[in-house]
């Protein structure tokens, strides 16, 4: 959770400099567009206001997310340290993170990628949300079910081959659903295209930023830890009985 902290910390640093310009923008075009489409009429009353959104809710959205998101990948690090592999702390975080970054974030993204304010209707937006997170909870379960396929099929194809077979396998079906499952085109043509592909970026960079420094420091606390408590069983294996 320490590290889910500082990487959410890392992220949030990301978002505030990188992404928040592009919000502002979005939402300049939305109040642009709703301003001329009601003849200037009054504006509604923000509940919430915009200073308050990219600080200190932006921050608590992050930071809550850095302490969820970093136990739940300790506790899956600590479940396969060593069973993966002849793989110490720091390469199996390393390995982790990036499986987390690849199906959570950067498969569900490239079929429902995230869109600023003024695209997207507001009565699709329960779909769109259940739709995204069916995506994520599918490229989880694939991502682990090609990891025991691959693991089975090792003795038999070896392991190059046996990765490449798991690898394929994930690929395809997470094509198939790709095709299947529903699609959205809500952008209107007169929302610029630089500023939604600067936003998502910008998305894709926050996510990036968060499980590659998640990956870096647990490893290297975990590292720390591992051989800490190597050290201090060692004098007692080496102490005679008797």
């Amino acid at each position: 959770m320490i590290a889910g902290v500082i990487a959410g910390v890392l992220a949030l640093a990301v978002a505030y400099f990188l992404g928040e310009s592009q919000v502002d923008a979005a939402i300049a075009l939305e109040e642009a567009h709703s301003h001329a489409a009601h003849g200037g009429g009054e504006e509604e009353e923000e509940l919430v206001s915009r200073t308050m959104q990219a600080t200190g809710g932006l921050a608590t959205a992050l930071l809550v997310f850095g302490v969820a998101a970093g136990g739940i990948a300790s506790l899956v690090v600590a479940y396969v340290l060593g069973r993966i592999g002849s793989f110490g702390p720091r390469a199996t975080a390393a390995l982790i993170a990036g499986a987390a970054l690849l199906a959570v974030y950067v498969v569900p993204f490239l079929k429902y990628p995230a869109n600023p304010p003024a695209v997207g209707n507001p009565d699709t937006i329960g779909k769109r949300t259940t739709l995204f997170f069916l995506m994520v909870a599918l490229s989880l379960l694939l991502a682990v079910a090609a990891v025991i396929i691959g693991k089975r099929l090792a003795p038999a194809l070896g392991n190059w081959n046996a990765t490449i077979a798991a690898a394929a396998g994930f690929v395809v079906v997470i094509g198939l659903a790709y095709a299947f499952l529903p699609s959205f085109d809500e952008v209107g043509e007169d929302f610029p295209a630089s500023l939604l592909w600067k936003f998502r970026l910008s998305t894709l960079a926050v996510q990036t930023t968060f499980w590659t420094g998640f990956g870096l420091i647990f490893g290297y606390l975990a590292e720390r830890l591992f051989v800490s408590a190597l050290r201090a069983d060692a004098p007692r294996a080496a102490t005679p009985v008797g």
